[in-house]
């Protein structure tokens, strides 16, 4: 066996170890699932063609109305489900990255019994993009409480002297893992790399008003992925609006 078939082996022996230990309320191991699936490889069930080939396509199914792309987690896994069409082995970065942007799961060994673990799309991105990058869900989002005059005022000012900004909503976040957070979202008219050099240096402005100990994010309300983004632009009108505003002075949270 090569070197690189022993480490994608061992790395589905992880996934295998870490899938075993995943139960209801045990966001800890799900996390852990999650490092190890980013880090390892899948058995993808094909529906239809052969691995490698152009017309090949996973298969498919539906849980709770929510399409999943069925997997199993190593060759001993995929002769106990049984199936009998091709298959292709990928990691589970790269699976990350094929699924999540057509809001596709990924449900592990749904022929095991109690019938698998899926992992949504939403984590499928967290694996794509970083789980370092971005909070552990289940997310609990809602407005904010705190009060932060001075970093509100400062956020103001520097949003106004930024014109690629058009707006700016707020949010408080606590993710499953780790310490809440207050999230700003920002609308920006393009996103061209000087806007978002500009949001950057915004909120370095900014930041020298937020008390020791809170955490703050950025978010680009623009993208169409990002659960915080989709629950702003629901629920959180804009403390900032260039449009609505134009000539005033005065802005701040609701």
């Amino acid at each position: 066996m090569i070197a690189g078939a022993q480490g994608g082996a061992a790395a589905a022996g992880q996934v295998e170890r870490m899938l075993h230990q995943v139960a209801p309320g045990r966001f800890d191991a799900y996390e852990n699932l999650l490092v190890s699936l980013a880090e390892g490889q899948v058995w993808m069930l094909l529906w239809h063609g052969r691995s490698g080939a152009p017309d090949a396509q996973y298969g498919s199914m539906q849980i709770g109305g929510h399409p999943y792309a069925p997997c199993v987690s190593s060759p001993r896994e995929l002769a106990a489900s049984g199936w009998t069409r091709d298959h292709e082995v990928v990691s589970g970065r790269d699976i990350a990255l094929t699924l999540y942007p057509d809001r596709c799961g990924l449900w592990l060994n749904p022929h095991a019994a109690g019938g698998g673990v899926g992992i949504p799309w939403a984590d499928l991105r967290r694996i794509a993009v970083g789980l370092d990058v971005l909070p552990a869900g289940p997310l609990q989002i809602a407005e904010p409480s705190l009060q932060l005059p001075q970093f509100y005022a400062l956020l103001a000012q520097a949003a106004h002297a930024t014109p690629a900004v058009r707006a700016l909503r707020n949010a408080w976040v606590q993710p499953a893992l780790g310490e809440p957070y207050l999230a700003i979202g920002v609308e920006v008219y393009d996103g061209a790399p000087q806007a978002v050099e500009a949001v950057r240096l915004m909120m370095q402005q900014a930041v020298a008003g937020v008390p020791d100990g809170l955490a703050v994010s950025t978010v680009a309300l623009g993208d169409p992925y990002d659960p915080v983004a989709l629950w702003m632009r629901a629920n959180a009108p804009a403390f900032f609006d260039r449009q609505a505003h134009a000539g005033s002075s005065a802005w701040g949270p609701r």
